[in-house]
């Protein structure tokens, strides 16, 4: 596999409330505490605290979650490291989506991973844990029950409501698996064997990144939040989380940054079977939108210390969770992931959290032979894949032609043209300027049309450039979204299995650039 490495601004794709933050600008560097380098890490080491009750309560869920598993030793050793005080996180989380969903959740578990490698090799004396965490609260069921491939979208249909990662793979399931015979086994048995979707998703996970060491967590577990009440209670009853976040949005945006998140009062949901709705106060009561339950605050806080599971966090208070109940350094996530964790860093200090280092994940457009042979065809550098199209089309047409479509300088002799006789006939008639004028304005009408018309005909004469180029953006921006955020990974793997092994090889975690790969 080859590698050319592109800079993130000639991409086109990334804000600059992101690229600001990746270049340390100034005036961002009170919305987090540690710049995303090793250097960084080594500071978030020393600033870092977890106890040991926490470890032990981490381990003991963690194996729970892997019992009937057939583990992989990997996984069992750092397990085994989690009870030392020496041992950290590094965490990446994202949705359950089907047989992994867009090509960037596979780059995010591969970046955790490399990322848990370098901290090994610079910090030798700890130890590091890459982690998966599962997004298996979420509730929005139509962003995760498909999945593109070769163009075909492939969706499940269910009717279950509630946390995704609860969802059972039932009889329509398991139609829906039948008709994917081109589904590797990997994801044919994690499918078949697994009761709800978060036991499908952490078995193929394990099995494509258990050997690496990659550890799967899924923190809907009532012991987990029976140690994140002090938060909870406080964002219930005190709204001190939401204070504080409204105060970090206001500043960035003073700083003319938009907004990634809206901070909301009460930042929980409540969470049963079937059902994950916002909690909201009315009067002195508490209510469960779009149902009939409603709490007093006593009533409420009595539920939050017999039954912390009840109550999920919602995108605020989701960071902040994460950070309570792991031994962890750095998150790793997508560019909008990255900058709505720097309206939270105010959440974080109100309850002296230690704030991690944040990092992107490794961005990357994966070209088949085919369309490398089309991209040398075109003369193409690794930079002008992420042009648009429209933008090189009008370019190359014209530097193509012996024509200036615009046909400026007919239009000024023709304008001179009118002008002269509009000065000549003032003399006769003093209507008869006006009458030219309306004539030139005709006339420059019918320029630009034929105009048109002989870029359209060059078109034609281009057709098969044109149709390459076509296909060649179309590869790489399906729909007009970023291949990594649209394909399968199953695109690309099925005819080259050694795939996994090749991004782990190209793939550096602390490279901030798009990485063009080439498949051999």
């Amino acid at each position: 596999m080859k590698k050319h490495c592109v800079d993130l601004k000639k991409t086109g794709q990334f804000s600059t409330f992101f690229l600001d933050y990746l270049e340390g600008k100034e005036s961002l560097r009170s919305f987090y505490s540690h710049l995303p380098n090793l250097e960084g890490f080594g500071d978030a080491i020393k600033a870092k605290q977890f106890s040991e009750d926490k470890r032990q309560i981490l381990v003991e869920v963690l194996e729970s979650q892997y019992s009937g598993l057939s583990v992989a030793p990997a996984v069992e050793q750092q397990l085994h490291a989690l009870r030392d005080e020496k041992t950290f996180t590094v965490t990446t989380g994202h949705q359950l989506n089907l047989f992994t969903g867009p090509l960037y959740f596979i780059y995010k578990l591969i970046s955790v991973i490399n990322l848990a490698q370098r901290l090994q090799e610079r910090f030798p004396d700890c130890h590091f844990v890459p982690v998966y965490w599962m997004a298996s609260e979420d509730h929005d069921a139509a962003e995760i029950n498909y999945f593109k491939l070769d163009g075909t979208t492939y969706r499940w249909e269910t009717n279950q409501s509630g946390a995704v990662g609860d969802f059972e793979l039932e009889a329509s399931f398991q139609t829906f698996l039948k008709g994917l015979g081109f589904a590797p086994p990997v994801f044919q048995e994690a499918y078949s064997k697994s009761a709800t979707l978060a036991e499908a998703v952490r078995n193929y996970v394990h099995a494509l990144f258990g050997e690496k060491g990659l550890v799967v967590l899924d923190a809907n577990d009532a012991r987990l939040k029976g140690e994140f009440v002090k938060v909870m209670a406080a964002d219930l009853f005190e709204q001190s989380p939401y204070a504080a976040a409204q105060t970090s949005t206001q500043a960035l945006e003073q700083l003319g940054y938009a907004s990634q998140i809206y901070p909301r009062p009460i930042n929980l949901f409540y969470l049963d079977k079937g059902i994950r709705e916002r909690i909201e106060q009315d009067g002195d009561d508490y209510v469960v939108l779009n149902s009939n339950l409603r709490f007093s605050a006593d009533g409420l806080k009595t539920l939050l210390q017999e039954h912390p599971e009840r109550f999920s966090p919602n995108v605020v208070l989701r960071p902040v969770y994460q950070e309570w109940i792991l031994p962890n350094l750095g998150y790793i996530g997508g560019p909008a992931e990255v900058v709505y964790w720097l309206q939270l860093k105010g959440v974080f200090d109100l309850f002296s959290l230690p704030f991690p280092v944040l990092l992107p994940r490794n961005f990357a457009v994966l070209l088949s032979p085919p369309i490398q042979k089309k991209i040398a065809q075109l003369e193409w550098a690794p930079e002008q894949l992420f042009q648009k199209f429209a933008d090189w089309k009008k370019t190359f047409v014209q530097a193509s032609s012996n024509f200036d479509f615009s046909l400026a300088d007919a239009k000024d002799q023709v304008s001179q043209v009118f002008k002269n006789l509009a000065d000549q006939s003032s003399s006769l008639d003093a209507g008869l300027p006006k009458a030219f004028a309306s004539g030139e304005v005709r006339s420059q009408k019918i320029l630009e049309q034929l105009g048109a018309k002989l870029r359209k005909a060059e078109e034609r004469r281009l057709e098969v450039q044109l149709n390459r180029a076509q296909t060649v953006f179309d590869f790489l921006a399906p729909g007009g979204s970023p291949q990594e955020r649209v394909v399968n990974f199953m695109q690309f793997s099925l005819d080259h299995p050694e795939l996994l092994e090749e991004l782990m090889a190209c793939f550096d975690p602390l490279d901030f650039s798009m990485q063009v790969l080439s498949l051999e």
